[in-house]
């Protein structure tokens, strides 16, 4: 398992995750090709469900009485009711535009934090959130993605909605499941949505479309990388950073999510501004400030605590 406690491997976490949760758009976008967009959820939890099965009865045992009821609302607000509203919106908005609305998961970790689960406040915190939201959004601008004209904003909330869920999963987890393993948490969460999203998906023409779309093969296995990079293995790392930086730190990954979409955009032949450099800074300052501003938190605790003793 990797060190957590160093800077440079949490960097290193939050970079690898961004590059995974960044490529997932393209993934879900190439699976609607074949698939509706409940199939593509539901095939997204039913493969991560199989792929982390074998944790399931190995740490069963593990898991204690009371525990049981938070890490349902941890799997359900982490990758259950998420991983359908992202498919469903991107139906009719486009993936950029999904990607700028997930930046603001670390601005509703705050707000959520502040308002219901005792975080402190401070300015310098609250200030890194604000940088990096305001890179994100220039980023997202300054390679023509902001088109609100091509898509139906209704949609748009269903994104929205689900940045809100992902903020309040952080704080939960930082507050309710902190002696819960990581591994554990997104395992058993899985354990309570599979099996609903299996009885849906085969409910479903799911089986025909196999059959018949000469496409659904290929695209099957792009939801197959999804469930397994993107959810699965993507999500228990997620949580054990959760567990080792603050909640606002662990959500500025989304932040960097629009930095790997103009990675996919050069790979596919499309040029890079200046303007997109500058935004890239802007977004490393305002996490910079914020995991300092952790660092900071930690050692005038530390401090308190030893004027205790």
């Amino acid at each position: 398992m990797p060190n957590l406690d160093r800077p440079a491997v949490q960097w290193t976490m939050l970079l690898f995750l961004a590059f995974v949760w960044g490529s997932s758009f393209i993934l879900m976008k190439k699976g609607l090709v074949s698939f509706s967009w409940d199939q593509v959820a539901s095939l997204r939890i039913v493969i991560s469900t199989l792929f982390i099965s074998p944790i399931l009865f190995k740490n069963f045992s593990q898991i204690k009485k009371n525990q049981w009821w938070r890490i349902c609302i941890a799997g359900l607000l982490g990758s259950g009711v998420p991983a359908y509203l992202f498919p469903l919106a991107q139906t009719h908005i486009s993936s950029s535009l999904t990607g700028m609305l997930n930046s603001l998961v670390p601005l509703f970790t705050v707000v959520i934090g502040l308002l219901f689960f005792k975080m402190g406040f401070r300015w310098l915190k609250i200030g890194g959130v604000l940088i990096g939201l305001i890179g994100a959004l220039g980023l997202v601008y300054s390679a023509g993605s902001i088109n609100l004209a091509d898509g139906n904003l209704g949609y748009a909330s269903f994104v929205v909605l689900a940045t809100v869920m992902y903020a309040t999963n952080i704080n939960f987890i930082k507050n309710f499941l902190y002696e819960v393993d990581a591994i554990n948490i997104t395992s058993f969460g899985f354990l309570f949505t599979g099996p609903f999203a299996a009885a849906h998906l085969f409910s479903t023409n799911f089986i025909e479309i196999v059959k018949t779309d000469e496409n659904a093969t290929l695209n099957l296995f792009y939801i197959g990388l999804l469930a397994v990079f993107g959810t699965a293995i993507a999500v228990i790392l997620f949580n054990m950073l959760i567990k080792k930086v603050s909640a606002v730190f662990s959500s500025s990954v989304t932040y960097i999510i629009p930095v790997f979409a103009i990675f996919w955009g050069l790979v596919d032949g499309e040029e890079i501004q200046m303007l997109q450099f500058v935004c890239i800074a802007i977004i490393l300052t305002g996490i910079y400030i914020v995991n300092k501003d952790n660092r900071l938190e930690r050692k005038e605790l530390h401090n308190v605590l030893n004027e205790k003793k």
